[in-house]
């Protein structure tokens, strides 16, 4: 049994084949995807549609737990299998095709829409579903109970649970890709539960607008510290890490780049205001291009694969007060009088240790220096102040 809960992802379609194969490596009755999903990716769904058809094994489809969805993707990929059940109070259907990182014109959505509706009134009649109940679930997005699914013959039966499905499965016949009929025997039977991997978990979890986009926020906030900061180190580790993934989550969503390309203006934007005195403009002009940029990153995305828009609002509100915290911040380090090096000698005190008549030997920080006094002299152990370097040599004058 492979437990398939979320959008569907590439990352799905790998622990899917890979759970199939055990299940045919194994010589198992059956394998059986328990499925809640709000949709996902179309070509992924072509994949993992593919290997159910052509597999060596009897896949059953188990809609659950009970408040499950097989919306969109879930329900070609439902509607694929040998057998297909629903558990009680779950649902199935709006599987009208939408693209995700960019606006399609009206004719590539007429294109989209009479593909995947002869696409799944053709799986339908390979399974033999109502190919007419299909189709209106892609043209009309219309959705269906389980009871109502089991009347349109889109599912076979309605199932409480796993013992009542095993039940209902006992005795029943499947054809498989090769010809070959099989019994399904599951009396008694015992089953071996195929988890996703700790890094399957993990890219499956990256994978969402949500993550993506906080993963993006993360990695700005980090280059950006970064790069106003050098040397921090952690920062720019975290933030390059961040950035890595973010692309990677970005990719499986085919992301529109466009989005992408204005949110990293922005960025340029939020580091050249540290370094240039634009009086807030480029910060302005940035939290311009990232709001743009942030809701056209995913447009024309369906439920299953859009983000929060409010994140763009806090998102927006948070690099405002950042970037104005690091301006004050470095503008205010530069206003700070240095006390290192030889620019921090001036304005120290100095003890006269060769009398300045007016030139002479004064002690500064444990150094000797040659010192020439303003104006008159000052005998050694007179304390004096250092007005300014140069070549060297200290001008110094009196202490008051």
């Amino acid at each position: 049994m492979l437990e398939v809960k979320g959008t569907i992802v590439p990352v799905v379609a790998d622990y899917i084949s890979r759970g199939i194969s055990e299940a045919e490596d194994n010589g198992d009755m059956a394998c059986i995807i328990t499925l809640d999903t709000p949709g996902g990716l179309l070509d992924t769904t072509e994949t993992i549609v593919r290997r159910i058809m052509n597999a060596r094994v009897p896949i059953i489809v188990y809609v659950s737990p009970q408040g499950a969805w097989a919306a969109s993707a879930g329900t070609f990929i439902t509607v694929s299998a040998h057998i297909a059940a629903m558990a009680p109070a779950t649902s199935i259907g709006a599987a009208h095709p939408v693209s995700v990182g960019e606006e399609m014109t009206e004719t590539a959505q007429k294109k989209a829409t009479e593909y995947s509706a002869a696409w799944i009134s053709s799986i339908a009649e390979k399974r033999g579903r109502d190919p007419a109940e299909v189709e209106a679930a892609v043209r009309e997005s219309k959705s269906f109970t389980a009871s109502q699914a089991v009347e349109s013959r889109l599912v076979d039966f309605t199932a409480d649970d796993l013992g009542s499905l095993l039940r209902q499965l006992n005795g029943r016949k499947v054809v498989l890709a090769d010809g070959k009929e099989v019994t399904l025997n599951t009396e008694g039977a015992v089953i071996v539960v195929s988890e996703m991997t700790a890094l399957e978990k993990f890219l499956h979890m990256i994978s969402h607008p949500n993550i993506a986009y906080i993963l993006l926020t993360l990695a700005s906030i980090g280059l950006i510290t970064e790069i106003s900061n050098p040397g921090l180190i952690f920062p720019g580790v975290i933030g390059g890490l961040c950035l890595f993934l973010a692309f990677y989550s970005l990719g499986v969503l085919n992301a529109y780049w466009a989005g992408l390309l204005l949110i990293m203006l922005a960025l340029g934007l939020f580091v050249t205001e540290i370094f240039v005195p634009a009086y807030g403009i480029l910060t302005a002009g940035g939290i311009v291009a990232l709001v743009i940029g942030s809701f056209i990153l995913f447009t024309g995305s369906d439920a299953s694969m859009e983000f929060d828009k409010s994140l763009i609002v806090y998102v927006a509100i948070f690099f405002a007060i950042f970037i104005g915290l690091l301006v004050w911040a470095t503008v205010r380090g530069q206003r700070r009088r240095v006390i290192t090096g030889k620019e921090g000698i001036i304005g120290q005190t100095a003890l006269v240790k060769v009398a300045l008549e007016p030139q002479g030997m004064v002690l500064v920080e444990g150094e000797l220096w040659k010192a020439i006094l303003d104006e008159g002299s000052a005998p050694a152990g007179e304390e004096v102040v250092v007005k300014k370097i140069d070549n060297l040599k200290l001008y110094v004058t009196r202490k008051k």
